[in-house]
This record gives structure tokens, sequence and C-alpha cells, in this order.
């Protein structure tokens, strides 16, 4: 509906225009994510600046920007509000280590199980949340410090000057090229709004919003350069106890990462017709947030939004996310009066057409055809996404699309049957043999009429985990008992040393016995 992505290989010139225009969206997303968290703002600006470079320099995915992200700054706020800032520089760093063990494990390829339908609910979903997230900046407070949402001309030139950002973004890659038609946009806005003296919200205000009222007046978003500092909980960094306290926020931060990580990787793979490595994003991602805890920053993930900006302005290379990083801490050591300046309703317009471009419009198509589990996925992940969190859905998505394809697959096993020469049944079984399958696999033999010798021909089917070997065992146990003996044939070599009771009736054929394969890393 909205074909709004590029395709574009990369160069220098769009590299970097491209990564000023991220760097300028940036700023209130790292702001807004810090006081989520309940840190300084400073810390999600560093977070972002720290996590944006090394991601990009080092990372499995070019093109993709990493900073401080919702979904990690929920995780946060608990650890920070009950024990403070110290134990939190403790956790993001032990949630680094986990997730460089994860890359050096070779743990991102399981991101290759999640379907094609959780995919489309992952980013349909989240491409909600990004809007839903932009309609605060259509709210002031009152003078009792209650969010209310704009009225009468306050409301029109919000509106107004969305409307102009995203018909900038939508009309001039008709005329050109040349530059990014975001950074235009949140140009000319900037241009018109301070030009024309209009009364619009700024980063600077909206930055005031959410501090307490002694420090509105001296807010600001300079800052220095992020220091290193080993951190320093009451309990000792090194300390079993401190570890106990930081542990499961880690736990779940390192989760909540590389889920959101992986996920974007493979949303822009698509988008780009490129392929990045799973694995080294892991270990990108891990150093990244281990240098945060000990330079203060408050850790985070790839972001997808800033990464379908960057895309859709033609960034494609590390240089983008580099320059994006760069600019951003220039504008924290210089350019923070500058930057204070731009008015929200240019990166909300912004925002709006990432959300335009991110939805799968094509999911559509799915609630037309006859595959009513699939939608039924959809919507539930796409729900989840909303109401909860992006990891938590997939994880949902992911575990509801096993326990569908079990249910439909249950039912999938048969056999096909003959006496051979010897006078031997042959039952030829076709279909995975699981747990969901037991029950029709039991109920596909004749114990009592059968001849004395039976045989199960496995060559077209697969004992899939330990269900399907218990019920080979106990059918094993019934032919025994019923004085016959039974013979099987072109099972797995892996099953074949599983077997208990049933061992020593298989007959060993290694000329014909299949060999499985399973996935490998050799892809990343």
């Amino acid at each position: 509906m909205f074909n709004l992505i590029t395709k574009s290989d990369s160069n220098v010139k769009n590299d970097v225009l491209s990564g000023i225009t991220v760097a300028l969206a940036l700023v209130p997303e790292a702001v807004a994510f810090a006081f989520v968290a309940g840190v300084d703002p400073m810390v999600g600006l560093y977070a972002a600046f720290m996590m944006g470079l090394i991601t990009s320099a080092i990372g499995g995915r070019p093109g993709m920007i990493s900073g401080a992200t919702g979904a990690m700054a929920v995780v946060m706020v608990a650890l920070v509000a009950q024990y403070g800032i110290q134990y939190l520089f403790a956790a993001v760093i032990l949630a680094g280590i986990l997730q460089i063990l994860a890359g050096v494990f070779k743990l991102g390829k399981f991101i290759r199980l999640v379907p094609y339908p959780v995919m489309l609910g992952f980013v349909n979903g989240l491409a909600i949340v990004i809007f839903l997230a932009q309609m605060g900046q259509f709210k002031v407070l009152d003078s009792l410090g209650n969010a209310q949402w704009m009225t009468g001309q306050a409301m029109y030139i919000m509106l107004g000057l969305v409307a102009l950002t995203m018909a900038i973004i939508h009309f001039l890659p008709k005329i050109t090229t040349a530059v990014p038609a975001s950074l235009v946009a949140i140009l000319a806005v900037t241009g018109i709004v301070h030009g024309m003296d209009l009364e619009a919200r700024t980063v600077i205000d909206f930055v005031r919003d959410m501090l307490p009222e002694a420090e509105k007046a001296t807010a600001t978003l300079a800052g220095e350069l992020p220091s290193f500092a080993i951190p320093t909980p009451e309990t000792g960094l090194l300390s079993l106890e401190t570890l106990y306290i930081i542990l499961p926020t880690a736990i779940i931060l390192c989760l909540v990462g590389l889920i959101e990580s992986l996920l974007t990787l493979t949303l822009i793979d698509e988008l780009t017709d490129t392929r990045g490595s799973s694995n080294k994003e892991c270990i990108g991602q891990g150093v990244a947030n281990s240098v945060n805890g000990f330079f203060g920053g408050m850790g985070g993930c790839a972001m997808i939004g800033q990464s379908m900006i960057n895309i859709n302005s033609g960034g494609r290379g590390r240089l983008s996310g580099i320059t994006a990083a760069v600019v951003l801490l220039a504008f924290i050591l210089f350019l923070a009066p500058w930057i204070e300046l731009i008015p929200l309703a240019a990166l909300v317009g912004v925002m709006f057409m990432v959300v335009l471009g991110t939805f799968e419009w094509a999911s559509f198509r799915i609630f037309r055809g006859a595959n009513k589990e699939d939608a039924f996925v959809l919507l539930l992940v796409t729900g989840v996404t909303v109401i909860a969190d992006l990891a938590i859905a997939v994880i949902v998505g992911v575990i509801v699309s096993a326990l569908v394809f079990a249910w439909k697959h249950a039912s999938h096993i048969s056999a096909r049957t003959h006496i051979d020469d010897e006078g031997w049944k042959v039952y030829e079984l076709d279909g995975p043999l699981f747990f969901g399958s037991v029950s029709y696999f039991r109920n596909l033999f004749e114990v009592d009429t059968d001849p004395s010798d039976v045989v199960i021909e496995f060559k077209d089917s697969r004992i899939w985990d330990s269900s399907g070997i218990d019920a080979l065992d106990g059918l094993a146990d019934k032919y025994q008992k019923a004085g016959k003996k039974l013979h099987i044939r072109h099972i797995s070599p892996e099953c074949r040393t599983l077997l208990n009771k049933a061992q020593k009736f298989v007959e060993i054929n290694v000329n014909e016995d299949p060999r499985y394969k399973i996935a490998t890393d050799k892809l990343d």
C-alpha cells in the first residue's frame, strides 16, 4: 500500500545524510526511554551513542540502528527504583556478557524458528506501538501537571506541521533522491516554525515536561563525553549477593534485547534483499551493552523505528549507523541549543511515515485466505505486542504456532500394509511420530491378528521425540507378550541409540538407513 522503502546500494553520501536524519530522531527517543527507566536523560543519550556506534562497527547487520529502547527500559524500572543506578550498570554488563555467549555458542540461528505469521504480527504490532507512542506529543500539561489533549490553535498547528512533514517525505523522492526526504522535512519544518514564530512544542519542551518544576528552567541536552567508571553497587560488584540481585534482570534484558534485535535484523534482510549474521549481531549487541555498563549508559538493543528511518533514507552500510552515533555525540557536546529548537511535530511526522512503511498491509490477505490458524496467530501476536511487550508477544506467538502445528500434524501419520514374500506383515509408516501423533500411531496396529513376524518400515517416517520412542517401546512390549516378533527398519541412528526395550528388535541396514541433517551455522 505504501512503497516507502527504496532499493539502493550502500554509498557514502546516502549513509552520512541518513545517519544525520537518524541522529535527529534519536534525541527525543533516548530522553523518553531514560525517563521510563527512571534515570537521568544523559544516561539514555550516552546509551544511544554507544549502542549505535559499537553495533554499527562490529554487529552483524549493516544499516540497523541500535540505542536505548522502551522494551529494555521497562525491564529496568524495578531494579533502579529498588536498588539504584549502580546495580543497573552491573546488570547491563552481565546482560552483555550473556549476549556475547549467545553469539559465541551460535544461538542466533534459532531466530529462524519464528514463523511468518509471528513476524507479521511483530511488525504490525510494532507499527501500532510506534503510532500510539506519538500520541503523547499531542498532549500538554495543565496547571496541575496532568496531560491533556491540545485544543484550538495549538492542535491545528501541530496537525498542520505533521501533515507538512509527511507530505515532504512522500513527494520529495518523486522530484529528487539526492538528499533524504526525512532530513529535508525536519529542517524545512524547523525553519518554518521559527521563521514564522509559530507556537509549536520543541524537543526542549518535551524534556522540561518530564523534569521536576525546580529543574525545568535549567533543562538542557548539553553534556560531556561519557567516562569510564566501574559500577559500585553497595554489596560489591563481584559478590554473590549482587549477582543474586542483578541476575534475573540481566537475563530478561539479554533475551529482550536479542529477540528484538534479531527480529529487526530479519525484517531489514527482507526489505533490502541482503543477509545479516545473527550470531555476529548477538556478539555486537553484547559488547555494546557491556561497554554501556562501564561508561554510564542504560544499554539497549536494535531500534526498529530508527532502523526503518535509516533504510527509508537510503542508509545501507555501517557508515550510516556510525554517523548517527557520532552526530548524536556532537549534538550532546556542541549543538544542543540547536537540537532543542526542533519542533516535535517534525519528528512525529517522520515517525508516522515509519508507521506506514513498517505496517505489513499485505497481511490482510491472510484474513481472506483459508488458513484461519495463521490469521489467529497474527492477531494474537499483534495484540500482545500492543498490550504487553514485543519479546513476550514473539514468545507467545512461537509457542502457539508450535501447538497449532502439532495439532494439525497429529493426524498426519498413516500406514500402508502388505504381506511380503516371507509372510511377514509390513507397516509402511508415512508421517511424523511425536507426542501429538502417538495415539494415532497406536491405533494403526492389529497386534492380535498380525502374523508372528511384523515389520515397521520408517523409511518415510521419523521419530521426533521421546514420546514417539516410548510409543515404540510400548508397541514392542505388546508384540512380545503376544509371542510375536517385531522388526523395525530404517530409523535414524540418533533414534536407534535412544530405543530402550525396542532396541533389540531393530534390524540394522547401514547402506539403506537414511541420514538426517540438522541446522548448521554455515549461512551465518
